[in-house]
């Protein structure tokens, strides 16, 4: 199933294929004379349908065949002290109306630019004409030292909107493209949502499987139903690796902690075995938040998506094992009462999956690298469409 929005204002649709057809189609249209089609998800036969095997591939893997697109690394100093890092890639084709179009980027927890499936986006979107520009999540890349005694966290914005506003200032003719993963899609659609000012020159937004509010998944996120608490566990373990590998800079005697943040906690850190506990034990007190409601609550974009008037697609896959059906109530009823809302959910994909190919092996471009750059050029499409009319009307006012 999809769910299909439409507006009288903005004619972008996405429409299911009919009833009886196993998988999905998405057709974007930009007004009825001109649209472009993206074909149905068809996953690879033996095992693209199960979610656990597309979700293990992108967690061992992340992509196929994964390029290596040249960028260059940009160093931002937060007020804080903490070394801000994102990296930069320019276009390597002209975009399709011709405009300075720019990507801005944020991936998956703990995760940067260099991991595959982030350079398999980046690389496609480049020769699509759009320069990118991802942001390393602090304390995620390795050979970056942590300068301050602080953490990328769920959903602090700061280092999203230091990369956003270099943009911004060195490329003041660009428009921006907003684009979320996983944990990214959270950071995204918060920094829209705090301000208005945020959303100046952003044509539109993308979110790509997050599960849109901390508070209602981490009860789920303790179930074995489709194996969450072993993913939970697996995801734990790697944040506890992150965190411990800077455990000098965060829990050094000649550091200033924050208050709320003791050496007792770096003994609970080693023996947490979930998400919840790192969070509760270290990550909230990051940023000062008393318990876990409020840095859960605070920190979700969920109380943020009514804020955000630019369009937006929302991405999950029904079969991502990581986030339960129930939060998907969320984006489904924004895309029910929002018209610049488009909720895409296909049968299969995983977490950030959307692996395509034939029987066994999966290319290296996914269906989702597609639909995120797809869905991109139609609203650029639109945008320019709608500003030569309303040239045109001008310019038929004054000849009157």
């Amino acid at each position: 199933m999809l769910t299909a929005f439409g507006s009288d204002t903005r004619t972008l649709v996405l429409s299911a294929i009919p009833s009886g057809v196993e998988d999905n189609q998405v057709v974007l249209e930009i007004n009825p004379k001109d649209s472009g089609k993206l074909g149905r998800y068809i996953p690879p036969l033996i095992w693209g349908k199960s979610g656990h095997i597309q979700t293990a591939l992108y967690g061992k893997m992340g992509r196929v065949r994964s390029p290596h697109p040249y960028g260059h690394r940009k160093f931002i100093t937060m007020s804080d002290g903490a070394t801000s890092t994102f990296d930069l890639f320019e276009p390597l084709a002209e975009h399709c109306i011709g405009d300075d179009v720019t990507m801005v980027i944020c991936p998956g927890i703990a995760n940067h630019s260099e991991k595959q499936y982030i350079r398999t986006f980046v690389d496609y979107a480049q020769k699509n004409g759009y320069r990118c520009a991802v942001l390393n999540h602090l304390g995620a890349l390795p050979n970056i030292e942590l300068t301050s005694p602080r953490m990328f966290t769920y959903g602090c914005t700061w280092e999203f909107g230091a990369m956003v506003n270099y943009i911004r200032k060195t490329y003041p003719l660009t428009q921006l493209v907003v684009v979320g993963f996983s944990l990214g899609g959270n950071i995204v659609c918060k920094y829209l949502g705090e301000t208005q000012a945020n959303q100046e020159k952003v044509l539109c937004c993308v979110s790509v499987c997050q599960g849109y509010s901390a508070l209602r998944a981490q009860e789920t996120f303790m179930q074995w139903d489709q194996c969450r608490r072993f993913y939970n566990f697996l995801m734990a373990d790697n944040m506890k690796k992150i965190i411990l590998s800077h455990r000098q800079a965060l829990f050094g005697d000649h550091v200033k902690k924050p208050q709320s943040l003791e050496d007792t906690d770096l003994s609970r850190l080693y023996t947490a075995t979930s998400l919840t506990q790192i969070d509760d034990n270290v990550m909230r007190k990051f940023h000062g938040y008393n318990s876990l409601k409020e840095y859960y609550e605070e920190e979700s974009c969920m109380r943020y998506l009514h804020r955000i008037y630019v369009p937006l697609m929302l991405v999950n896959a029904a079969d991502d094992p990581l986030v339960h059906e129930s939060l998907l109530t969320i984006p489904k009823s924004l895309s029910e009462k929002r018209e610049n809302v488009l909720f895409v959910l296909p049968l299969h994909g995983g977490h950030l999956g959307f692996f395509e190919g034939s029987v066994l092996f999966p290319e290296p471009l996914t269906w989702m690298d597609k639909l995120v750059v797809e869905y991109a050029d139609a609203i650029c499409q639109w945008e320019r469409n709608k500003s030569q009319c309303s040239d045109t009307e001008q310019v038929e006012a004054e000849q009157e």
